[in-house]
């Protein structure tokens, strides 16, 4: 397969159309230039299937690391970093477990485990 296809099926799996004239634009000039694209190349067929963007983003789901920190912000932040607080690593880590319980509906299914362990 050569480069110009490499990247053309690249632009297919994440859902973008790549053109001749896109092409030629990213075509290296120099030696430095040819390994950097050859790099990238690499990267995108040995990552192509974390990178379903198109896919992903017609099942609705969260392609950004966003949503991601705004729950460790809300779940961790809001209940470790109150004013005058201090936790040992041990301590926090069992107040974000029970957190993470109860915000997600699993309060009883947490002690459950505790208890069966």
């Amino acid at each position: 397969m050569t480069s110009e296809e490499s990247l053309r099926t690249i632009g297919m799996w994440v859902g973008i159309t790549v053109t001749s004239s896109g092409l030629r634009r990213l075509r290296p000039t120099a030696e430095q230039a040819q390994a950097e694209l050859r790099k990238a190349i690499n990267y995108f067929q040995h990552n192509c299937e974390r990178m379903r963007y198109a896919e992903f983003h017609r099942c609705l789901s969260f392609i950004g690391s966003g949503v991601i920190e705004a729950g460790c912000k809300t779940i961790v932040g809001q209940r470790l970093k109150r004013s005058g607080m201090r936790w040992s690593v041990g301590g926090a880590n069992a107040i974000i477990a029970l957190r993470c319980a109860e915000l997600s509906g699993r309060w009883e299914e947490f002690w459950e485990m505790r208890a069966a362990s």
